[in-house]
């Protein structure tokens, strides 16, 4: 049989293309999205260490596919929605507000958290023990330790703070739960709060001065997208103001913030990588419970304490998991 040279060439493409005899014996590497705030975070270092445990090696058996927010939570649902199009295998989507838009782009790709502070009342999650849809990770319990923080915070500043200043990004639901259950707690104490919104770094300086004139007496700084990105700006901002403030993950006191009490996030994103392998190995997300933080740190910044004019009560000192001078 004689076949013309369209035939041929009709031939040739079915064994080249994807799907052909050659394209079906080619390996395709598992890919992982990631939807983080910028390449150099020191937690996704955490993540990929996880994953090197596991021997999962970039380029070599898994590829990435990261998108970056620099810190802008308005833009996070569009990036989400491109990492769904492209189709990963799995979507790395750290904190509650990366994970809820990765949850509205898509209910079929599977989603795994790591720095989620409430992930039922944030409706991530059906359960911590039963998840189900798409979505499951670790808690890093930051709703929880509220209570805690205010504690902290009123000894070191003397047991006089009776006037509080929440800081928080109105856009994170995570932010939205920790303000409502820093009232709740204050109140049972006699204490007011004050909520201190801010969208956009542009929003910082305002609130600061609007905390002095009203004279708080100290401030919680919430963990977010938009504030760990900026923590730099925002404890410059409080040491100007001379507020004591607490912060809700060690970033800010590593930039020179007073203090924070919160869950080891660096840990919580190296035991993400598990969820991650498990679900490359076949693991369905509504199978995997939400894992609680196995780690809370107490991190003081004895340099800011002093220049504050405050002194570290020696029974918070032995409380202390890490000083840093």
């Amino acid at each position: 049989m004689i076949l013309d040279r369209r035939a041929v060439a009709a031939l040739l493409l079915s064994f080249v293309a994807p799907g052909g005899v050659f394209g079906q014996a080619v390996s395709k590497l598992p890919r992982i999205g990631i939807l983080e705030s910028d390449p150099t975070s020191k937690a996704l270092e955490s993540f990929r260490q996880g994953l090197h445990e596991r021997g999962y090696f970039e380029g070599r058996n898994v590829e990435f596919e990261a998108r970056w927010t620099h810190g802008v939570v308005a833009t996070i649902p569009k990036l989400a929605e491109e990492l769904s199009r492209l189709r990963v295998d799995v979507i790395f989507a750290p904190t509650t507000p990366a994970a809820l838009a990765a949850k509205e782009a898509t209910r079929s790709i599977p989603i795994v958290f790591a720095v989620a502070a409430d992930p039922v009342g944030s409706k991530l999650v059906a359960t911590l023990a039963k998840p189900g849809g798409n979505v499951t990770g670790l808690t890093t319990l930051n709703i929880d330790v509220i209570p805690k923080r205010l504690e902290i915070l009123n000894e070191l500043a003397g047991g006089q703070a009776r006037n509080w200043a929440v800081l928080f990004d109105p856009g994170d639901a995570s932010n939205q739960l920790l303000l409502k259950t820093a009232e709740e707690h204050a109140r049972q104490l006699g204490w007011v709060t004050r909520p201190f919104p801010v969208r956009s770094p542009s929003d910082f300086e305002d609130a600061f001065s609007a905390m002095v004139a009203a004279h708080m007496d100290a401030a919680i700084v919430s963990a977010g997208t938009l504030t760990i990105a900026h923590a730099k700006r925002l404890v410059d901002l409080a040491a100007r103001s001379r507020i004591p403030a607490i912060y809700g993950s060690p970033e800010f006191v590593e930039a020179g913030g007073l203090v924070s009490y919160s869950g080891d996030f660096a840990d919580n994103y190296r035991r993400a990588a598990g969820y991650v392998e498990k679900i490359l190995k076949g693991a369905r997300p509504e199978d995997l419970p939400v894992e609680q933080v196995q780690k809370l740190e107490f991190v003081l910044n004895q340099k800011t304490a002093s220049a504050l004019g405050l002194t570290v009560p020696h029974s918070l000192l032995l409380r202390v998991t890490r000083v840093i001078d």
